[in-house]
Formats: C-alpha cells, structure tokens, sequence
C-alpha cells in the first residue's frame, strides 16, 4: 500500500511516499481503508521531534533517529475491510471514523486501530468532513464540556478561534448554552462569526486580555500570551484550559511545555482554576459527535485539501500558521 513515512527528524522535506506492507489487524483491532485524513499539530511535532523534551518523554519516539512508527497521521475516515476475531459490534463494508491516537499511522491507503477507537462516521458527512473531526472535536468537547464545565450563561473566551480545535470549540460552546468569544485574525472574523460566536476580537486590533469584560472559562489554544495574561482576563474564579501547542519555530526543547509546566506550578497557589487540555478519544466521544454532527448542531470547516503525495506540502502549510480550521488528505 502508498504511505508517507519518515526515516529521521526534520521538516516536510523529510516525508516521502513508499510502498509499504498492509498492516494486519489483531483479534480486538479493525483494518479500515482510508478515504480520506486530516492534519493536525501532533503531525509536525511528531515530524520534527519537537519539542525535544518530547523526545524522552513519549515512548512511541526515539531521541535522535525519528519516530518509532515512521508513518504520520492520526484522523482518518474511510470504510472496514476487516474485523478482528474479537471484535462484535463493527462489520466488513461499515463508513467509519477515528483517531490512532500516539500510535499514527493515518497517511496511508490502510490503517488498523483498535476498535474502541473506531465509531460509525456521520451519515450526513462526506469522508472528508468526518476525517476532520475527530481530534479537533474530541479535543474541543473536552476542553468545553469537561475540563471548563461551561454551561448556559458561561462566558468563554476562546483564543485560537479559528484553528481547527477552536473551530468545534466556539460551536459546543454555544451548543451548550454559553456567551462565546472568540479570538482571531482579520480575515478570519466572518467565518468565526458563522460559527455562532457572539463577539469575535481580531487581534491585531485588540488585545482580549485588556481591560473588561472577564471571561469565566478562557481556552488557549494557541500559547502565544503569558500565564499572567491569560489570568488577568478571567473572573476572579475563572477556568483557565490551556491546549496551545503553537507553530513552528525552529526547533525548541521545551516549546509549549514550559507553559504547561509553569501553569501546573502556578495552580497550586491561586484561586483561579488552572487545566491542562487532556482529550482522551475513543468511541463514546466520537458517538457523540456524530449524533451532534447529524444533528445540524456541529460541522467541520475544511480550509485546504491535498492528494496522499503532498502531505509535505500540507503539513508545511498547517505548521506555519497559515491554515485555518481543518486540512484534509484524500486518497
């Protein structure tokens, strides 16, 4: 099957198209072929081993010869060509969606995942609408739902509004009942205003941590403003959601880390609320996304796609940060 694998850590240049051999799904894994995948940050940061703290940190990397699975990609869509032995509630012919989570392995023409991580893709979605869900929503949900607990009259900032994460975000905000606003760039505004947000800030304009009104729940999603910013724009029993993993610069050895790290040390001693963006997928979150999905209350917002032969090209895109909401590979 046709691939884009890597050999060692680098920029886009270091991806190439091979052919390699199918996987083989164990007995609680589905083989799925691919019809369509979408790029995310992990995507680069994994390319690039960056930050290279990462590198000693995650066991599915090495310090200095890449990545131990060399091939890229977490999202995919596409339909089943085998079920394991163990698995009962997915069959051969079935449309469906999902993140490989640390294990990759999306760009390419098959993947194997574990079947809780697998769900029945939206009926209403095309293939390429459904792979550009399922780590942006799933992140978006929790970050909202979950770890910033809004609900109605909850007043969310969201900082990153139009990247795909943030995209979902504004939407679940307003799903669930909250005041959104939303941070971005110029040209962005219309299409996040689109989304439901209630006020949208361009912020070579504004600055959202100037001045009032205080926000609630304020989800980063870009690290781009220091811990005391962030808090200065919340109530003073506010939630700050930190999920930012930022762009490209270089190479770095902590990158977005250190303000992960800072605002762990930070949380013990204030009165503000202080997560870290943790977004576990598998199953019971993607059901609730399609159900959402095919509701009419959700949909995904695709910028840019590209063949399976220019995932360079699309990372190189996305890593700049040139890309607004989702870009998608198909196949």
């Amino acid at each position: 099957m046709k691939a884009i694998i890597q050999d060692r850590y680098g920029s886009p240049d270091v991806l190439r198209l091979a052919e390699i051999d199918p996987p083989v799904p164990r007995a609680d894994e589905v083989l799925v072929r691919v019809a369509a995948a979408s790029v995310n940050a992990s995507d680069w940061h994994s390319m690039r081993g960056d930050p290279y703290v990462g590198r000693l940190l995650a066991p599915e990397h090495t310090l200095f010869h890449g990545p131990r699975q060399p091939v890229r990609g977490r999202d995919f869509a596409g339909d089943v060509a085998r079920v394991g032995a163990e698995v009962t509630d997915l069959a051969v012919g079935d449309e469906v969606y999902g993140d490989l989570g640390a294990a990759e392995g999306g760009f390419a023409e098959y993947v194997r995942a574990p079947a809780r991580l697998v769900a029945r893709k939206p009926a209403n979605l095309t293939f390429e609408q459904s792979a550009a869900m399922p780590l942006a929503a799933c992140t978006a949900l929790v970050g909202v739902r979950d770890h910033g607990r809004v609900g109605p009259g909850t007043r969310l900032l969201v900082n990153g509004a139009s990247g795909g994460v943030g995209t979902f975000a504004v939407q679940i905000g307003k799903l669930l009942g909250a005041t959104v606003t939303a941070v971005c760039r110029t040209r962005n505004v219309e299409m996040v205003r689109a989304l439901g947000a209630d006020e949208v800030i361009d912020y070579t304009r504004a600055d959202f941590t100037a001045g009032h009104p205080r926000y609630d729940v304020v989800l980063d999603l870009v690290g781009n403003r220091t811990l005391g910013d962030m808090r200065w724009a919340l109530t003073p029993d506010g939630t700050l959601v930190l999920g930012g993993f930022g762009v490209s610069r270089g190479g770095s050895v902590l990158g977005p880390m250190s303000l992960l790290v800072r605002a762990q040390i930070a949380a013990r001693f204030v009165a503000h609320r202080i997560v870290l963006l943790q977004a576990p997928g598998g199953r019971a979150v993607l059901d609730t996304l399609r159900d959402w999905a095919e509701e009419g209350l959700i949909r995904p917002v695709v910028d840019r796609t590209y063949p399976l032969k220019d995932v360079p090209e699309a990372i190189r895109y996305l890593e700049t940060e040139h890309a607004r909401a989702k870009v998608v590979i198909t196949f």
